[in-house]
């Protein structure tokens, strides 16, 4: 499946999909809180917290924005 990729984007794609695993699995909570402690977000994450995943979500899409760029231009 890589090999049907540019090579730049390939290389990338472990870095890609460690981030999906990381702002996938913050979503829910990030957003609702924990139940179970019952916690809001602004509880459960820090400033540090929600700059980081932000720039792990600037990497996708810029990465997924170059690809996209790619593939319209037949290049």
């Amino acid at each position: 499946m890589r090999r049907s990729f540019p090579s730049w984007f390939a290389e990338r794609i472990d870095e890609l999909a460690y981030f999906s695993r990381v702002l996938r699995r913050e979503r829910e909570p990030s957003m609702y809180g924990d139940s179970e402690s019952g916690l809001p977000p602004d509880r459960l994450y820090s400033k540090r917290d929600g700059e980081e995943a932000l720039k792990m979500a600037e990497v996708v899409t810029s990465v997924a924005r170059k690809l996209l760029e790619e593939v319209r231009s037949g290049s």
